[in-house]
C-alpha cells in the first residue's frame, strides 16, 4: 500500500518540503509498512506572471511620505460613511462646536439668554429633515428622479427615518446654536441620509460619485445648508481616520505588491481552471506508475484536480489503476461542483461508477473547505469529516496536518476500504 500526497494552491518547493515532511512523518507512524510519496507540481504547473505584472495598475507602491490621493481620501470617507452612516453626526453629537467664549458648546436649551419663541438653529434643521417626503416622485422633482435613477429610492424612507430619529441627530441638533453650525449640521445630515440609502441598496445601487454628490447637495439645500463640502468639524476628525481604517486606499496603494504576492495562490486556481488537463495527465502518470493500492490525499486545489481526474477516468470506463481511496482536505471541489465549475461533473450529475471511496475533511473556520455529502446525497462512497484547529482563517487552511483526528480518520477510512 502507498500514500500519494498532492499539495494545494500557492505551494512552492520550500513550503512543500516542510509540509510533506510533516505529513510523511505522521502517516509513516500509523502505517509503517506503507510507502508515502508526494506529487509536487507547483514549479511545473503553478502560475507565474509572464509579463512581470505589467498588467497590474499601480505595481509600484508610493513611498511612506507620499500625500494621499484626493480620490482615495474621498473614497475612504464614503466607505466609512456607508459602513456607519451616523458616524459624522456622532462626532458632532459628542464633540459639538466650540462656543464663542472658547468653551465647548452646550445644548441650546441651556442658554439663559435665548429669545422666547425663537427656534434654535439646529432644531430648525431637524424640522426641515422631518418634512422631506419619504416617497419622492419619479418626475417633476430632481431629488426624486435621481433617487429612482440610482436605485436608492426603495431604501430612502428608511434612511430618512433612521437618521431623523437617531440620538446622534438629536444631540447634534441641540448643540448647533448658530447659522454656521446649522449649515454644517445640514451637511452631515444630508451625507448620513445618502450613506444610509447607499448601505441599504448595497450592490443593487447604480450610483456614480457625481450622482451621490448631487444627492447630498440637493438634500443639504433642502435643509438650509451648503452640502458641496463635508462639515469642517466632522471631516477634520473622520478624514484621516477613514484613510486608516477603510480598505480601498490600502488596496489601491498596495495593489501591485498584493497581486504579485497573491499570484501563486489565486493564479494556480485560475490556471488550473483554464489548463487543468496537463496537471491531471501528470497526476495520472504518477498514480499509475506503481501498481500498489494507493490512498490519494489532496489538499485544496490538489483535491479538486484529483476529483476531476478520477471522475473523468471513471466516466470513460477507465478507472485510474490503484486508486482505492480519495481523501480531500480543505477542498473546494464540492463548491465548484455546485457552481458548475468542476471540469468532470455537471451540477446534479452523480459520481460515475468506478469512482473510489471519498473521505472529505473540512474545518468550518476554513473558508476554502466545503461539504461533499450534501451535494452527493445518498452516495455511500462519500463521507465528510470535520476537524477543528481552533485557528482563524487562513491559518486553519494549513493546520489540518497537525491534527491527530485527521490521521485517525484516515486510518479508519483505510480499514473500512480494506486496503492493505
Amino acid at each position: 500500500m502507498r500514500f500519494l500526497f498532492v499539495h494545494g494552491t500557492g505551494v512552492r518547493r520550500e513550503r512543500h518540503d516542510r509540509l510533506f515532511a510533516l505529513v510523511r512523518e505522521r502517516l509513516t507512524a500509523g502505517f509503517p509498512d506503507a510507502a508515502v510519496e508526494s506529487c509536487y507540481w507547483g514549479d511545473r504547473f503553478g502560475a507565474t506572471l509572464g509579463a512581470g505584472g505589467r498588467s497590474v495598475p499601480g505595481l509600484r507602491r508610493p513611498g511612506p511620505d507620499a500625500e494621499p490621493d484626493p480620490v482615495d481620501a474621498e473614497t475612504a470617507e464614503w466607505a466609512l460613511l456607508v459602513a456607519d452612516p451616523l458616524c459624522e453626526l456622532r462626532v458632532l453629537a459628542e464633540a459639538g462646536w466650540e462656543s464663542r467664549d472658547g468653551g465647548d458648546g452646550e445644548d441650546a436649551e441651556d442658554d439663559g439668554f435665548a429669545m422666547p419663541g425663537v427656534q434654535p438653529a439646529g432644531a430648525r434643521v431637524l424640522g426641515l429633515l422631518a418634512a422631506i417626503p419619504p416617497a419622492p416622485p419619479r418626475a417633476g422633482d430632481e431629488l426624486g428622479a435621481l433617487l429612482h435613477g440610482t436605485g436608492l429610492a426603495a431604501g430612502f424612507a428608511a434612511a430618512l427615518e433612521t437618521t431623523a430619529r437617531s440620538a446622534e441627530a438629536a444631540r447634534a441638533g441641540a448643540r448647533a446654536a448658530d447659522e454656521p453650525q446649522a449649515r454644517e449640521l445640514a451637511t452631515a445630515l444630508a451625507r448620513a441620509v445618502t450613506a444610509a440609502a447607499l448601505a441599504r441598496a448595497g450592490a443593487e445601487a447604480d450610483c456614480t460619485g457625481a450622482e451621490r454628490d448631487r444627492l447630498v447637495e440637493l438634500l443639504g439645500t433642502r435643509l438650509g445648508g451648503d452640502a458641496r463640502v463635508p462639515g469642517a468639524r466632522a471631516a477634520a476628525v473622520l478624514g484621516r481616520l477613514a484613510l486608516r481604517v477603510t480598505t480601498q486606499p490600502l488596496l489601491n496603494a498596495w495593489r501591485g505588491s498584493l497581486t504579485v504576492g497573491a499570484t501563486p495562490a489565486l493564479g494556480d486556481i485560475l490556471r488550473y481552471q483554464a489548463r487543468g488537463h496537463d496537471l491531471r495527465t501528470f497526476l495520472h502518470a504518477r498514480i499509475a506508475a506503481d501498481p500498489a493500492p494507493t490512498v490519494l490525499i489532496g489538499h485544496s486545489l490538489g483535491g479538486i484536480a484529483l476529483v476531476d481526474l478520477l471522475a473523468l477516468a471513471a466516466a470513460r470506463g477507465e478507472a485510474v489503476p490503484g486508486a482505492e481511496l480519495l481523501v480531500t482536505v480543505g477542498s473546494q471541489a464540492p463548491f465548484l461542483y455546485e457552481l458548475g465549475a468542476l471540469t468532470a461533473l455537471e451540477p446534479g450529475a452523480k459520481l460515475p461508477y468506478g469512482f473510489p471511496r471519498w473521505l472529505n475533511v473540512y474545518d468550518r473556520q476554513d473558508v476554502l473547505s466545503y461539504l461533499a455529502q450534501p451535494v452527493f446525497p445518498g452516495d455511500p462512497r462519500v463521507t465528510d469529516h470535520e476537524v477543528g484547529s481552533r485557528q482563524p482563517f487562513p491559518a486553519c487552511h494549513s493546520a489540518y496536518w497537525k491534527q491527530d483526528s485527521l490521521y485517525e480518520r484516515i486510518e479508519q477510512a483505510v480499514a473500512e476500504a480494506e486496503i492493505g
